[in-house]
């Protein structure tokens, strides 16, 4: 049992957890670069790789919360000394996430085609977005599979092995993103998309090959499922549920604001487009500090060490705001470098440099916000984080978009109705956090 809360604990589960999280922004940034200069189509071998991959992130973000679920009821339970009770509930949790993985493959692979027309693709984007999906929805259940197991590390204390499985999926990709996008002359013959297809699965089967062995030779958690299902999965489903309804309010603020940005034009979406990447890049990197929080919360919450859960959620919001504020300073330092970075159009450059201050200005409330949401979802509270994200952004989210529209703010529009987003997602987590273990922490 933890008897104290310190920065160098802290930091044992956050820094690994961190640098796991901005290898995801890292790659796709990367993987922007390589297909966007292909010498064959390439504007249009980009955009299908945009498309294709904006409906993979839903997926993804939405099954994808097995992570939380699974992290939250094994620390709860391995902070109660009592893992033994749910050893079988990992592999049974990968089995039902993996069937529906398959179930996924089956709808979506014969209807590639009308799907992405959804997205407005035709001609040849639709052709390019087709032929990559049909390969890379295949590494579906591998990347379902390993986020699971990454769950069940977290649950363990552990963030160690999931950083060292990242890496290694991250740098296979990029290598054989290079090899098979462009090709070896005289060896292997340039795939282009279909490369970076190829590469994607390649990647995804490795990490779970990874996961498999590290969960099997650093644990006793069996991966083979056993019946009758455990006592907690019904409370794992109803988790599921509820943070798939979340992901659902997640992906509708997204949607509006990439929906108005553009209705705006060319330069504002490229412009919002920018800023948006930068604020995920931020939420990555905050997610170190979430992840530690979800982590220990859940622990705590188990061994009912109510004091130190007190202790814990202060050290990480001043530990949150240094980072979120550090983020901003750094991102004022460099604010005309950064959106040099991306473009040398003057006119989105001018539209971005419009409105990168507000995104500078949010990174210290994103941290609050980010820092106790992933306690909230380590102590397993998922109906209240599902209720308060529909909140935040049907009653204030979206309302703030249309009425700051209507004055023709518009990028300015988006980026202060995400800023009251983040406020409404943050101060009710912080004054529910302390309304209710402040009493219990005083009673022990």
């Amino acid at each position: 049992m933890i008897e104290s809360i310190q920065l160098k604990h802290i930091n044992k589960l956050a820094v690994p957890a961190l640098i796991a999280g901005i290898s995801e922004p890292i790659l796709s940034i990367t993987d922007t670069a390589i297909i966007g200069n292909v010498d064959l189509n390439a504007t249009e071998s980009l955009a299908a790789v945009g498309i294709v991959g904006t409906f993979m992130s839903m997926l993804i973000w939405v099954l994808g919360q097995t992570r939380s679920a699974i992290s939250s009821i094994v620390s709860q339970y391995y902070g109660a000394n009592k893992i033994h009770a749910i050893k079988n509930l990992p592999a049974q949790a990968i089995f039902i996430i993996t069937a529906i993985s398959l179930l996924i493959i089956v709808t979506t692979f014969p209807f590639a085609r009308p799907i992405f027309k959804l997205y407005n693709a035709s001609n040849m984007i639709l052709d390019y977005s087709v032929e990559y999906y049909r390969i890379r929805v295949f590494g579906f259940p591998f990347t379902l599979f390993t986020i699971a197991v990454f769950g069940t590390f977290r649950g363990l204390q552990n963030t160690y092995y999931p950083m060292v499985i990242a890496i290694v999926g991250a740098l296979t990709n990029i290598v054989l993103d290079y090899i098979l996008v462009y090709g070896i002359e005289d060896f292997i013959p340039a795939l282009y998309v279909k490369g970076a297809a190829y590469a994607s699965v390649a990647a995804q089967f490795l990490m779970a090959l990874l996961s498999v062995y590290y969960l099997r030779k650093k644990t006793d958690i069996p991966l083979i499922p056993k019946f009758p299902f455990n006592k907690e999965i019904k409370n794992f489903i109803f988790m599921i549920l509820n943070l798939f309804v979340r992901t659902l309010a997640l992906n509708a603020t997204l949607y509006f604001a990439t929906r108005f940005a553009t209705a705006y034009g060319a330069a504002h979406i490229a412009a919002y487009t920018i800023a948006i990447n930068l604020w995920f890049f931020g939420a990555f990197f905050i997610d170190g500090y979430a992840s530690a929080g979800n982590i220990l919360s859940g622990k705590l919450l188990g061994a009912k060490a109510y004091n130190l859960l007190i202790t814990l959620s202060n050290k990480l919001l001043i530990y949150g705001m240094i980072g979120g504020t550090a983020l901003g300073i750094l991102g004022a330092i460099f604010y005309h470098p950064l959106g040099r970075l991306f473009t040398n159009d003057p006119e989105v450059l001018e539209k971005f440099y419009q409105i990168f201050w507000v995104v500078l200005i949010m990174q210290p409330l994103c941290a609050i916000a980010f820092i106790f949401d992933g306690m909230f979802k380590g102590m397993g509270q998922m109906k209240f984080l599902r209720n308060l994200l529909l909140g935040a952004t049907f009653l204030v989210f979206i309302p703030i978009l249309f009425w700051l529209d209507a004055q023709n703010l518009k990028l300015y529009a988006i980026f202060i109705a995400l800023t009251f987003w983040i406020v409404a997602r943050g101060i009710p987590l912080v004054i529910k956090f302390r309304s209710q273990f402040l009493p219990l922490a005083q009673k022990m």
